[in-house]
């Protein structure tokens, strides 16, 4: 006892004071969103003032200063996001992440982001002053590296903080705009499914331009085995990657006549994947010269979506091919040679080192030919016998792009900021517009080009002959755009824009699910409101799932079915499309969709073809119509010689086994079967896939109301297990009113912060899931009496 007692005196405050200063340490990782700081190079004082959702409204008396101090406040919220975006590109996640990320870091490689990046710096103006702005800026960051604390992530995985240069900025870029392609995911797919099964299993999945559906319109007053590898193994490396990839989104901006109270809406809201810390951060900056309301990626010095009291500017993905394919011949006789129309070319060779955490670095060697980068090289499973070379678009032109994102963000007018345009050449993006003039205007930015006629861009090309190369780009002014149209509204769902000189531009577009709703709302309205632009922005009807509902339950024999399921059936005739956490409808509704798609589809594409198919945009694409095409050839198990199967049967077969599996699940009574048990929300951050990590890192699940393709659009794959995990959607919904500009409103799937040690960490999780929203403040006088903090930086004296 005495011994016991002996212990625990000695223990005990031993044990307190370990506590004590692990406290003290964590404490000292929380950002500081108050006080005084010495900030160098500055030419005069900056405040900072933050509202209580942790947004910084920052006051300078000059740009330079206010990008400084942006790059300061936002690394001390989101440094470990920033220092995982610029390594994407660099191929250097191994490093943090270990050899499970090297196949990712050896496709970023092959793709040439890190030595376009260079390129491009080499032949900037460092004197211009978009390039002078974003120095300034990474001085703020750099600054924060050196003196501030370092996050915690930092200590878990064992990297070292280093300073920021421009490349960095150029191979955020890059990531996004490879994030944002769809030809990775599609390409080899379809080419596999060509070569497997032949070309009459095309025709049913929706990969050729529905001119019937619903269309984005223009008004302009002016004017084989090797393939199979390929595609899995492109699947399964872009499936690692720590940080979300772009998906969709919405936008529409309503012009005068459409509103309430004659002034131009813009709602937006980008779908991007979702993952903590959110993909936005929030930023107010004033100086006399230069005055804006920003959403920023993590490391960038220019927003992406902005507005003031003149205008305002958002974004979707354009869909648009950019990405294409070529199957390279090589000399049989000169392996170091590959085939061209004009004979035999050179393979270039270029030597990349990969540092692999935990492991020898690992040297390797980039193959390309003319088109780009040989991919048999470079993914692991795919045989050397057919090289497939991957042509992008983004490292083959100028790249302009910062310049752009800084010239858009400092235009007052609707001319000024369309000048800009022109040189986004990729990644394809839908530019909205609105302004206070009354403007309102939608605009395709890339560089489109053209291909000879029948070459197809959806499948693996030759290229051997040069046949099926490019042949030219088409001028900006031929690009899908609309300004100021008669219908008083533009929009954009990642639907088909309409044709332009009687051609549909190729692409990887969504359904018109989406667009369909949107137009369907709009047309009859003329007089839209903040209020109610922000409940159609959180809609979650679907247009067109109760039609596929009623033409498959028409299908189905009741004869066997108990009354509840005869009585679920009923349901589903009657049902509006709604999908809210209390309903049933949905829950029923998309396991019976899953079961058709894999008793329809798995038996000839196998497993993995399987999966994959599940990841693109055009399984979606091909669900309508593939319920109303009772003769498909899909429907036929090749599997079972016997007996050839119908849609009547199938759709029977999947219907009661959707069924049979809610039932194991959730019991017999139908009305357990909501769908907030299985369409749920997590945020995941890279460290919470440890287990033991995951509530600290981690925000959510939330049982969460919509689902893929309404307008608030919670994205999932389908999957065997029934659980409906969203893993894209919303990004940020803002509502910009410019009869009332400064009660504008926003929100952010999480929060503003990146630290887990924020109070602004998961403070907007909650209203997000709920369709809430919070304003955008931009009044001086009202920041100030409502802020939650003020932090000012000081001019640091040099000695």
């Amino acid at each position: 006892m005495r011994r016991l007692k002996l212990i625990l005196k000695i223990g005990v405050p031993i044990l307190g004071l370990f506590i004590l200063g692990v406290s003290i340490f964590l404490y000292t990782l929380t950002p500081n969103y108050e006080g005084e700081r010495f900030l160098s190079h500055l030419s005069d004082n900056v405040q900072v003032y933050y509202d209580n959702y942790g947004i910084p409204h920052i006051y300078a008396l000059s740009e330079k200063d206010a990008l400084r101090t942006l790059g300061y406040v936002q690394a001390q919220d989101r440094l470990w996001q920033m220092e995982l975006l610029r390594r994407i590109s660099a191929g250097e996640l191994s490093e943090v992440f270990g050899e499970e990320l090297l196949a990712t870091d050896k496709l970023f490689l092959a793709l040439g982001i890190d030595d376009y990046s260079k390129k491009t710096i080499e032949n900037l103006d460092l004197n211009s002053d978009y390039v002078q702005l974003a120095e300034a800026y990474l001085d703020g960051i750099n600054q924060f590296v050196e003196e501030g604390p370092t996050p915690l992530e930092f200590y878990l995985t064992g990297i070292e903080k280093r300073p920021f240069v421009l490349k960095d900025v150029y191979n955020t870029i890059g990531y996004m705009a490879f994030s944002f392609a769809m030809a990775h995911k599609t390409d080899p797919l379809l080419t596999s499914i060509k070569d497997k099964l032949g070309t009459a299993y095309l025709q049913d999945l929706g990969i050729e331009t529905m001119a019937n559906s619903t269309l984005i319109k223009n008004y302009n007053p002016l004017t084989d085995s090797t393939q199979i590898n390929l595609s899995a193994s492109l699947y399964k490396t872009l499936a690692k990657l720590p940080l979300p990839q772009f998906e969709g989104s919405n936008s529409w901006v309503l012009a005068p006549d459409k509103t309430k109270n004659g002034s131009v809406i813009l709602a937006n809201d980008p779908h991007i994947g979702f993952a903590q810390p959110s993909v936005w951060y929030e930023a107010h900056i004033s100086t006399p010269t230069y005055k804006k309301y920003g959403y920023h990626l993590a490391g960038m010095p220019y927003p992406l979506l902005a507005h003031n009291r003149q205008l305002a500017y958002g974004i979707t993905m354009f869909e648009n091919d950019d990405v294409d394919f070529y199957c390279e011949e090589t000399n049989p006789d000169n392996p170091v040679t590959y085939k061209t129309e004009n004979g035999w070319e050179g393979y270039s060779y270029h030597e990349k080192t990969i540092k692999v955490k935990g492991e020898d670095d690992v040297k390797f060697t980039i193959k390309s030919t003319r088109h780009g980068a040989i991919l048999n090289e470079v993914l692991p499973g795919i045989t050397n016998d057919k090289p497939v070379a991957i042509s992008w678009i983004y490292t083959q032109l100028e790249n302009k792009l910062l310049s752009a994102l800084y010239g858009m963000s400092h235009s007052e007018t609707q001319r000024t900021f369309k000048s800009h345009l022109v040189d986004i050449h990729a990644p394809g993006l839908n530019i909205m517009y609105g302004d206070a003039e009354g403007n309102i205007a939608w605009w395709a930015t890339a560089k489109l080009y053209e291909m000879p006629d029948s070459t197809h861009t959806k499948f693996i090309l030759n290229g051997s002959d040069g046949k099926q190369d490019r042949i030219g780009y088409l001028d900006f002014s031929q690009n899908p755009q609309s300004e100021n149209p008669p219908s008083d509204y533009v929009y954009s769902a990642n639907n088909q824009p309409d044709s332009v000189a009687g051609k549909f531009y190729p692409g990887y577009y969504l359904p018109e699910n989406r667009a369909k709703r949107i137009v369907s709302l709009l047309e009859p309205k003329s007089d839209w409101d903040l209020e109610a632009t922000s409940k159609m922005i959180t809609d979650v009807t679907s247009s067109v799932n109760p039609t596929m509902a009623v033409n498959m339950s028409k299908e189905i024999d009741i004869t066997n079915l108990e009354d509840a399921h005869i009585k679920l059936l009923d349901a589903l005739g009657k049902w509006e499309g709604e999908a809210e956490v209390n309903s049933v409808e949905p829950t029923i509704f998309h396991r019976w969709v899953y079961y058709m798609l894999e008793y329809t589809f798995k038996d000839e594409l196998g497993d993995d073809l399987f999966n994959q198919l599940l990841s693109t945009h055009f399984h979606k694409r091909l669900l309508v119509p593939l319920v109303a095409n009772e003769n498909s050839i899909w429907w036929d198990n090749i599997e079972t010689t016997e007996v050839v199967e119908t849609q009547k049967s199938i759709l029977q077969k999947s219907f009661e086994k959707a069924i049979q599996s809610l039932t194991n699940e959730f019991g017999s009574n139908v009305s357990k079967w909501t769908w907030g048990k299985v369409h749920t929300l997590e945020h995941k951050h890279p460290l919470g896939e440890v287990k033991a990590l995951r509530k600290y890192f981690n925000v959510g699940p939330f049982p969460v109301n919509g689902t893929q393709e309404v307008i608030n659009n919670m994205g999932f794959t389908y999957d065997e297990t029934g659980a409906y995990k969203v893993t894209s959607g919303p990004s940020t919904r803002r509502v910009i009113d410019f009869s009332d500009i400064e009660n504008s409103i926003s929100i952010l799937p999480t929060g503003q912060s990146g630290n887990p040690f924020s109070s602004h960490y998961n403070d907007q999780a909650k209203m997000f899931v709920n369709g809430e929203f919070r304003k955008m403040m931009m009044n001086k006088e009202e920041i100030i009496k409502t802020k939650k903090s003020l932090l000012t930086f000081r001019v640091k004296s040099v000695n």
